[in-house]
């Protein structure tokens, strides 16, 4: 090893993989430290390494390249293809690392932006070693069960809508991991599904991008920067020469499969409660004519509480109110969608709106006062009153059944 690397890692956090021919030095940093990111400068101004690999995926490096980015997607586009809740989630991790930055000065990722600077400075492959986040929440909200997800998400935008500053905790964890896993690190702990696809798995997938990496004839040192977390689980995947790197990387690569009952329950909760209606009406027409009053009120009117707990303009609020009992009742059309894009119309975002976004959804005032964020609270608030209007007006219609 180079007398320098090892004079500079010796007090740091790091491991020293021999793969094959090729020497792999990986620092484990600190995602919100200066001290990492200097110590990567100095290491990539030793000149004694060919390739240099880090923590990210692509989505989180246009992310940190271009930090606006975000504010300038297409919001009908994203309703359409089903990814306002992604959107929100990248907005509230987002919301995360600027409340860091803001209280502590701290640039989450600054040793990322070294080691990217430093590849490009001098002519260096880079290489994005993390598995999307994107697919990577995917797969962490499949694992667990159904309960589980709602304290994942209650615990995701609870990081945004608490006014507490982020206690010293918080900034050790961040210490040993990076974004992702502070952010959900108490459910990590306590959930062996959340841990194998949210650090587990990404252990794996990091090492096999590695073995990969150093098989290149021309490799020969490689540096590697990870969260300091990931050293033990990375470094004992590494060994693993039985496991072709790209059978790894192509399994772990796969969506989720998705599960049939979602599709297959709307439908059924709509036969049970069309045939509901018709045995209303069969028995009594005055019977028949209160179950759909029942459900267009009970079903309308918890969409349109949605709204106005979303400030959505008052025409959204009767839209949400009219549209729900009618696309409860169509699983191929939401009314989160229809509210949303009333919304939309109704209150066009401006150019300030993009710019400030980022900004404005650090604090749960800034949520509801930008246009563009509050067109995504109003599309997840409106479809939850309706998805709560539709069980809860199902089982009002078939009240009236049974004597109720």
């Amino acid at each position: 090893m180079n007398p320098a690397v090892q004079e500079l890692i010796a007090d740091e956090p790091h491991r020293i993989l021999q793969l094959g021919d090729t020497e792999v030095v990986v620092l484990g940093t600190a995602h919100v430290s200066r001290a990492s990111a200097d110590k990567v400068r100095a290491l990539m101004d030793t000149g004694a390494f060919d390739s240099v690999a880090i923590e990210l995926c692509e989505s989180r490096q246009r992310a940190m390249l271009d930090p606006d980015a975000i504010g300038r997607m297409d919001l009908f586009s994203v309703m359409r293809k089903g990814q306002a809740p992604m959107i929100a989630a990248s907005l509230a991790l987002g919301a995360y690392q600027q409340r860091l930055a803001d209280q502590y000065g701290i640039e989450p990722g600054a040793e990322m932006r070294a080691a990217m600077d430093g590849a490009l400075d001098r002519g260096l492959p880079l290489a994005l070693i993390d598995r999307d986040i994107g697919l990577t929440l995917r797969r962490t909200y499949r694992a667990v069960r159904w309960w589980e997800r709602m304290g994942l998400i209650g615990g995701l935008f609870s990081s945004v809508l608490s006014r507490e500053k982020i206690d010293e905790s918080e900034i050790e964890r961040l210490k040993e991991g990076d974004m992702l896993e502070s952010t959900f690190s108490e459910f990590a702990e306590q959930s062996e599904d959340l841990y194998r696809t949210l650090i587990e798995e990404r252990d794996h997938y990091m090492a096999a991008h590695l073995r990969r990496l150093a098989a290149h004839p021309d490799t020969r040192c490689i540096l590697a920067v990870v969260g300091a977390g990931h050293l033990p689980g990375i470094a004992e995947q590494a060994q693993d020469t039985l496991t072709p790197p790209d059978a790894i990387l192509d399994a772990l690569d796969q969506a989720p499969p998705k599960a049939r009952w979602p599709k297959v329950v709307p439908w059924v909760v709509i036969g049970v409660i069309l045939a509901g209606f018709a045995i209303g009406f069969s028995r009594n027409p005055d019977i028949g004519l209160q179950m759909v009053t029942d459900w267009v009120l009970i079903n309308g009117g918890l969409a349109a509480i949605g709204a106005i707990v979303a400030l959505a303009h008052p025409l959204t609020v009767l839209t949400a109110a009219l549209a729900a009992p009618l696309t409860s009742l169509n699983p191929t059309i939401g009314v989160g969608f229809v509210a949303a894009a009333a919304e939309l119309f109704l209150r066009k975002p401006r150019v300030s709106d993009f710019a400030s976004l980022r900004q404005d959804t650090t604090t749960p005032r800034g949520w509801w006062r930008n246009r563009v964020s509050r067109v995504l609270l109003v599309f997840l608030l409106t479809t939850l009153g309706s998805a709560a209007g539709t069980y809860i007006g199902g089982a009002r219609v078939f009240s009236h059944l049974f004597g109720g």
